[in-house]
């Protein structure tokens, strides 16, 4: 199985139903385009407009910090064939709004980092943004799966489960995760009736008097029109 088909196993399953880390169960994640009273298309009101600008045009991250992130989110979505990496989808800036957004995620997401160069100091002797590829993947690999690090690397592992989803969340909101992941939206089924086979099965048939009436794919597009009585007339 391929990185594409284990992403469309994650993120069209229960979990990404409302992405990763929006702060919100599934069913209260805000409907695209709705209109609430006193608000804006998309449910955005004046304040809570004032507010984003007022977080964007605030920092969190410092550059030292903004280098680990690239390294580490191209690490968990690099670029492929057809598809872009994180950091060209800016991940990061993404990340960068979510910690003043949701502030109680910026101490274990600080101290994270912080614990990079901590453990890369321990390992090579100097810091996190100085390590060669090898090292940085050496690093990662202590954390990025759960059920195989060790038991003092716990902290560690909760952190980094954090960066990814924020960097699943970050890359698989923009069109381009969407395009990588073939996801279509909301599409409509189609339905031309009970299937003759099945009918004959069960020794069924369709009315003769709405024959002219069926369901015809050219005409999918036509609303249905019925009489007072309920009957459909055209």
């Amino acid at each position: 199985m391929n990185r594409r088909e284990n992403l469309k196993l994650l993120f069209t399953g229960s979990v990404g139903a409302g992405l990763l880390l929006t702060g919100c169960e599934p069913e209260q994640v805000a409907v695209q385009n709705q209109v609430l009273t006193g608000g804006t298309i998309g449910g955005r009101t004046e304040e809570e407009k004032l507010r984003d600008s007022q977080l964007l045009s605030e920092t969190f991250f410092t550059e030292a910090e903004v280098k680990k992130l690239n390294t580490l989110v191209d690490i968990i979505l690099p670029a492929g064939e057809d598809s872009p990496s994180a950091t060209e989808l800016k991940v990061p800036d993404f990340i960068e709004f979510m910690m003043k957004d949701q502030p109680g995620n910026q101490t274990p997401m600080r101290g994270g980092l912080m614990w990079l160069d901590f453990e890369s100091d321990e390992l090579f002797g100097k810091s996190f943004n100085e390590l060669g590829k090898d090292q940085v993947i050496q690093i990662v690999e202590l954390v990025a799966w759960p059920d195989k690090a060790a038991p003092e690397y716990a902290g560690a592992v909760r952190w980094f489960n954090m960066l990814r989803n924020l960097t699943c969340s970050g890359y698989f909101s923009t069109q381009a995760g969407w395009k990588y992941m073939d996801y279509r939206g909301n599409t409509p089924n189609v339905w031309d009736g009970v299937p003759q086979k099945v009918l004959d099965q069960y020794g069924l048939a369709n009315p003769d008097k709405y024959k002219d009436l069926y369901l015809k794919p050219e005409e999918r597009g036509t609303i249905a029109q019925w009489d007072e009585e309920g009957n459909l007339v055209g």
